[in-house]
């Protein structure tokens, strides 16, 4: 078997601290949320081999981060796209790496910002097991939630209708990105392509799949998140972290309150703040001030502010203090 991280998207919804970085990249605790999966997938001795799909962009971040990692599986399958309006879409994205890189074998397909609880080689039991294409599904529990998905059908586990994020969802089960496929199903990716259908969400392909081929669904309780936005990012740091607070040995903290779920990053310096399920990243600068719900990115400088539900970009300042500034810089009584 061979399995694909999908990882050439531009993530968008969490500019700015996504700009410069794949989000998969984004720390969870001690990891990170591709290292997650990859770990995963290092373990099950079924997957032979791992191709990391991304975009022109972000591959020599990928490069250093994944294939010259503590990995044997992965290797980079680069994708022709430097942004967003470039890019060919998932589905059509997977039909090129399939025909690129010559896979004719099962096929497992995840994407890369996808965290979840259930150990990846249980789902390829299941595949296993049915020998036809298996989705994973999970419950949401809310229909106005489900309409941003693809919302699925079961008797007993085979799935029996599929509709890609409905305006009328007749549930609340929802496809999670994560498929496998036998090797003899990887044709149809082609025809259906051919057949001038939807390039992109790989939704629309399983809709149309499930109608032509008996799919099943492998559902699983627990954890999910699809890391896509900050309000996303941080619950699922905050399931991670498990109530607990992280905070690098190089960073200062001074007359600092800190609740749960926060994550403090090398050389930060928090002085005089209070912190609550919030991520601080390397060289912030963060006095007098209080952060909830907020993700500070790497050499911010904040300070005489209350922050909530905030996203700050990389090396801002707030409001006025040069980023990088020591605190010994700040003018005091009796200076010239």
């Amino acid at each position: 078997m061979k399995a694909v991280v999908l990882a050439g998207g531009f993530a968008t919804r969490l500019w700015p601290i996504t700009r410069h970085r794949p989000k998969m990249f984004l720390p969870l605790g001690e990891t990170t949320v591709i290292d997650r999966l990859l770990e995963d997938l290092e373990r099950d001795d079924r997957i032979e081999e791992v191709f990391v799909s991304t975009n022109e962009r972000f591959a020599p971040d990928f490069e250093a981060h994944v294939v010259d990692g503590p990995y044997d599986k992965p290797r980079l399958s680069v994708e022709q796209a430097r942004a967003e309006d470039e890019k060919f879409g998932v589905v059509s994205a997977l039909a090129q790496l399939i025909d690129r890189e010559g896979v004719d074998d099962d096929l497992l397909v995840i994407a890369g910002d996808n965290v979840f609880d259930f150990m990846i080689e249980t789902f390829v039991d299941h595949f296993e097991r049915h020998e036809a294409p298996t989705i994973a599904a999970y419950d949401v529990g809310s229909r106005d939630r489900a309409t941003g998905y693809g919302v699925l059908e079961l008797e007993g586990n085979r799935v029996v209708d599929f509709r890609e994020k409905p305006d009328d969802p007749p549930g609340t089960m929802v496809s999670v990105a994560c498929y496998a496929f036998p090797r003899e199903t990887l044709s149809l990716f082609e025809t259906y392509l051919e057949a001038d259908n939807d390039p992109d969400e790989p939704g629309w392909f399983v809709q149309w799949l499930q109608s032509r081929e008996p799919t099943y669904a492998f559902t699983f309780e627990g954890t999910w998140f699809d890391v896509g936005t900050p309000e996303s990012y941080l619950d699922a740091v905050a399931w991670h972290l498990g109530g607990d607070t992280l905070v690098a040995e190089s960073a200062t903290l001074e007359n600092a309150t800190v609740g749960e779920n926060v994550h403090v990053m090398e050389n930060a310096r928090v002085v005089d703040a209070t912190l609550e399920q919030t991520v601080v990243f390397p060289d912030v600068d963060l006095e007098s001030a209080t952060a909830r719900r907020t993700i500070l990115d790497e050499g911010a400088s904040v300070a005489g502010i209350d922050l909530e539900g905030a996203t700050i970009g990389a090396y801002t300042t707030i409001p006025g203090r040069p980023a990088g500034a020591e605190s010994e810089s700040e003018p005091t009584s009796g200076s010239e």
